[in-house]
């Protein structure tokens, strides 16, 4: 297998970069090496069985490396490299070096954010538009944000004790390959925990990358450890006894099986699952604003969003005015190269994703829905679906009931606000909502009355560090970011005066 060439990249990225594009072909820092190992005790290696997984760019279909598969033997070295370092260097080392080295690993990650930027897109096929301004610099953003805290813990939770918990194995999904791993790594980290992190197959390429930057940054080896592979190294990873936190972020069905494999063990979980979030616009609303908010809840990363705004809920008298501006909206999306930087709406992350996605909007129609495509073209090669609407839907559909993690867009209507919430509320998820209004105490009610664990008022998918993000019901338990996301990573015992 060759590497990607420098100079093709350079060619696809355009004016993305435009001081950056001279250089790559002299650093070749884009060029994808032919195979990676596991990072493990601070050092790279083959698996045990010498198996691989190839890892796709889905914006051609085409091999970009062969990234090493890890077995049972490898995730028991990766814990045991994890719990030597714990006990012998991070866990009694001062709050104060803590918080130096989480820094020191944010600011390597924004000296090298457009090789992240460029890494991210190729391996998962969302716009570099996405990966340069939000998923890098919130990645960033989440290590300075608890890099702070580590010096603070007593502060942070009054009258109690906390120490770190011990080896945290994070599973992470393919939507948010690097914002994920950053979401996870910074509080265990900064609590005092050491990790094996575990990448999905499908975009393993950045975890890898940022594992690098933990050794530049000085982190003691093992602090940190990379296991590559699908599901079966996840299992067993969830399933070694060396483990004492499990973080998730994924679907609902790998979640629930993660669960019952904990039933009975002393092992802390935390689960960030799957949604079905509703966008609830009213008469009143700014319907232009509206129709931004729309695109963006749904449209965002293909739809490969857990909070994704997949259900619009249209007050009745707006309706035929707000759907015309959205598919007036719609014409407008590019769908094509990841890399070129007009481009809206990227790649389907695998061809098992798109299959998927196909099958929904097809089982639609057969449901007698009716559904809106805009009528442009897309590349012929790679893994690319059009943004898409569904009307006519009633509620029973299964299209209206399960996620489809795609860039697909359902349609309902209401006329009063207690249907709203209750159409909102009818399903078993509970991540997301967001609410379309000029009317303040509409918002709080609504708030009050949604059963979500997130709900944005004349906005959506709207981050931030030190805000806890997270769902209820089927959408999982725990959450991360804020002062709450730290509670996941620490043993607190109260202090007796």
């Amino acid at each position: 297998m060759t590497t990607t060439p420098a100079r093709d990249v350079a060619a696809r990225l355009g004016e993305t970069f435009a001081d950056y594009v001279p250089s790559l072909e002299g650093r070749d820092i884009v060029a994808i090496r032919p195979s990676y190992g596991l990072m493990i005790g601070g050092r790279e290696r083959p698996a045990e069985s010498g198996a691989t997984i190839t890892t796709i760019d889905p914006s051609t279909g085409a091999a970009l490396s062969e990234v090493a598969e890890a077995g049972p033997a490898d995730v028991d070295a990766a814990v045991d490299a994890a719990r030597g370092a714990f006990e012998r260097r991070w866990r009694d080392a001062a709050p104060r070096e803590r918080s130096k080295l989480v820094f020191r690993l944010a600011r390597l990650l924004q000296d090298r954010a457009r090789e992240f930027a460029v890494l991210e897109t190729l391996d998962g096929g969302k716009p570099i538009r996405e990966s340069r301004d939000v998923d890098v610099p919130l990645a960033a953003a989440h290590f300075f944000y608890h890099a702070g805290w580590a010096d603070k813990l007593q502060y942070a939770m009054p009258g109690m004790r906390a120490r770190p918990l011990g080896v945290v194995g994070q599973i992470i999904p393919w939507n948010f390959p690097l914002m994920m791993a950053a979401w996870k790594l910074a509080p265990a980290l900064a609590c005092g925990n050491t990790v094996v992190l575990k990448p999905a197959e499908t975009t393993p390429l950045t975890a890898l990358l940022l594992a690098e930057l933990v050794d530049e940054a000085g982190f003691p080896p093992g602090v940190v450890n990379v296991v590559t592979g699908a599901g079966a190294t996840g299992s067993a990873l969830v399933d070694h006894r060396g483990v004492d936190k499990i973080a998730f972020t994924g679907s609902t069905g790998v979640g629930k099986g993660i669960l019952r494999a904990l039933a009975g063990r002393d092992v802390r979980l935390t689960l960030e699952l799957g949604g079905k979030g509703a966008h609830i616009v009213f008469d009143d609303a700014a319907l232009d604003q509206a129709v931004e908010g729309i695109v963006d809840g749904i449209f965002f990363n293909q739809g490969h969003v857990c909070c994704a705004g997949s259900r619009l809920l249209v007050q009745e008298s707006v309706a035929d005015d707000l759907l015309g501006r959205l598919r007036r909206r719609m014409e407008l999306l590019r769908v094509g190269d990841p890399l070129d930087k007009n481009t809206d709406v990227g790649a389907i992350n695998s061809h098992a994703q798109l299959v998927r996605i196909r099958e929904y909007v097809e089982g639609a129609v057969a449901e007698g829905c009716a559904v809106h495509q805009p009528q442009r073209e897309i590349p012929s090669q790679g893994f690319y679906y059009p943004p898409t609407m569904v009307t006519d839907i009633g509620g029973s559909e299964r299209i209206a009931r399960e996620e489809v993690f795609g860039p697909v867009l359902t349609v309902q209507t209401f006329r009063t606000e207690a249907e709203a919430v209750a159409r909102a509320n009818s399903t078993r998820y509970g991540l997301s909502a967001g609410i379309w209004t000029e009317k303040g105490s509409r918002i709080l009610w609504l708030a009050n009355n949604l059963r979500a664990g997130v709900v944005w008022a004349n906005t959506f998918n709207q981050f931030d560090p030190s805000s806890p993000f997270g769902g209820i019901r089927e959408s999982g338990f725990g959450r991360e970011g804020g002062r709450q996301g730290l509670e996941a990573y620490l043993e607190l015992t109260p202090v007796r005066p």
